[in-house]
């Protein structure tokens, strides 16, 4: 059952849905980063997986058709997220994947009895739920003995996003994921959202964390695409290569974006 403030995430993503393909397929450093997210899942042989917030099901289908006897199942509070996610599954003619409306404490009731050996959550769902801790706790039950939790996260420490907009002189900006509720990325339409450190996370599991690495830490961050047209291409790729380097090391917490991966050993 939604709460008032999964309705108001949901509502948010419902108005988000109506040009969301058309904008991300504008933005090659969206897909350059679901690339790195994609890759990094695809190392694991899985049976039954979970993606939580799918959003317009770009990797609901992906996974399905990439591992065809793997069953994909999936949870998104957008109703109109949920409507675009199974229209790609119906004209893709895939059996193995199915989706629903709901948040984290909806997966029981949506899918009772199911657990699983892969759960994932890409571009930051978890920004947007009620409590981290008891999330995480219910997706550790949900999950198998050596299955993995993948979870993507909006960093607080964005470090390069606090210089840029500084230099702006938009102090606001600069520091807003530092406040405790963040606006989201729009500078018109406000999501209460959560920003996290990569201790807050790490302490809100009671898995080991087998891998992360950020995102965006030199390689400007997604929402500025005036400074990608301007930098050269080759410029850009060298930026890239330099983030994934140091994006396993104590720099790598101060990118735009974080990866985890948690596993259950027992």
């Amino acid at each position: 059952m939604k709460t008032n403030y999964y309705h108001s995430v949901g509502t948010y993503y419902d108005k988000d849905a109506i040009d969301f393909e058309h904008r991300y397929w504008e933005n090659d450093t969206l897909q350059r980063i679901r690339q790195s997210f994609r890759e990094h899942i695809r190392k694991y042989n899985f049976t039954k997986a979970l993606e939580i917030g799918f959003g317009p099901g770009f990797d609901m289908v992906h996974f399905a058709q990439t591992f065809p006897n793997a069953q994909i199942n999936g949870v998104d509070v957008s109703a109109e997220m949920v409507r675009i996610a199974n229209e790609k599954i119906i004209q893709s003619n895939l059996q193995n994947a199915i989706v629903k409306e709901g948040s984290v404490e909806d997966i029981e009731s949506q899918f009772p009895g199911e657990r699983y050996d892969m759960i994932y959550v890409f571009f930051g769902a978890l920004n947007t739920v009620n409590d981290l801790n008891a999330s995480i706790k219910e997706l550790e039950r949900l999950l198998l003995p050596g299955g993995n939790l993948v979870l993507t996260f909006v960093n607080k420490w964005y470090v390069g996003g606090i210089i840029i907009e500084s230099l702006k002189g938009k102090f606001g900006r600069a520091f807003s994921r530092l406040k405790k509720i963040w606006g989201g990325y729009s500078p018109t339409n406000f999501l209460a959202s959560k920003c996290y450190s990569t201790s807050e996370v790490k302490s809100s599991s009671t898995l080991s964390c087998e891998y992360q690495r950020g995102y965006s830490i030199f390689f400007p961050a997604w929402y500025y695409r005036g400074i990608h047209k301007r930098l050269p291409s080759k410029i850009r790729l060298f930026l890239w290569h330099l983030d994934s380097k140091i994006s396993r090391t104590k720099l790598g917490t101060l990118g735009e974006y974080m990866l985890y991966d948690f596993q259950k050993k027992h």
